[in-house]
């Protein structure tokens, strides 16, 4: 080995040992209080329910918030379709909500991802909305969690100019910490997942923050209230 390479080598090993001893805990080291931590972070005027609480924070991000019902939302729908003027609403056929959409969307207006993107790039690509599920939303936040597949994927949130979102309000959480406990995701992580606050946003020019940049010029929750078990 060459009296350079052996330096690198040496420089090399040298910044991995202090990296190892810098990942060692001092004896009797705890665990930081995380919940302590993130208290101040999360903290909520008296009084606001979880639901106030995440339809305040959405609306914040520029999200519309629509309250509504089991029985009311596909109405809410067709309505939201007609005032803005959405010509073809993309859908997931294994969605848990595909039978109802079946049933209450035109069939001239409601199109199914059903073949491969390459396949259907240029209707997705020129489709006015696309609707999705949620896994659940945080209140902290207003965010949406989205875990897409293949019964819903991924695209129909991140293409469409309008991304529709049914959530329902038993599903809300406190936070993300609170969300990654009830889920179990220290465990096992899901692979893959969508956390959605707002529609599409940059901060790259001037650091100025513009809505609709890229993908979803508009996201509006459907809220399903509690008492309602399911939507589908």
């Amino acid at each position: 080995m060459s009296a350079s390479g052996s330096a690198s080598q040496r420089a090399r090993s040298a910044i991995f040992a202090r990296l190892h001893e810098a990942r060692r805990e001092p004896a009797g080291a705890r665990a930081p209080e995380v919940d302590a931590a993130l208290a101040p972070l999360v903290a909520e005027p008296a009084g606001e329910s979880r639901r106030q609480r995440f339809i305040r924070h959405a609306r914040s991000w520029q999200a519309e918030v629509i309250e509504t019902t089991l029985l009311d939302w596909p109405v809410q729908l067709l309505a939201l379709l007609r005032a803005r003027g959405v010509r073809q609403l993309f859908a997931g056929p294994g969605s848990p909500i595909a039978a109802t959409l079946q049933a209450t969307v035109p069939a001239d207006q409601l199109r199914w991802f059903d073949r491969e993107l390459a396949a259907l790039k240029p209707e997705l690509f020129a489709a006015d909305a696309g609707i999705t599920t949620t896994l659940g939303g945080i209140a902290a936040s207003g965010s949406l969690l989205l875990q897409p597949g293949v019964e819903e994927p991924r695209t129909l949130s991140l293409v469409p100019p309008l991304h529709i979102a049914l959530l329902q309000e038993h599903a809300l959480h406190d936070s993300l910490l609170a969300a990654i406990r009830h889920y179990g995701w220290a465990q096992a992580m899901p692979s893959n997942l969508l956390t959605i606050t707002g529609p599409s946003k940059t901060a790259d020019i001037q650091r100025l923050l513009v809505y609709g940049a890229h993908g979803p010029r508009e996201l509006v929750i459907l809220l399903v209230q509690d008492g309602d078990a399911d939507a589908r």
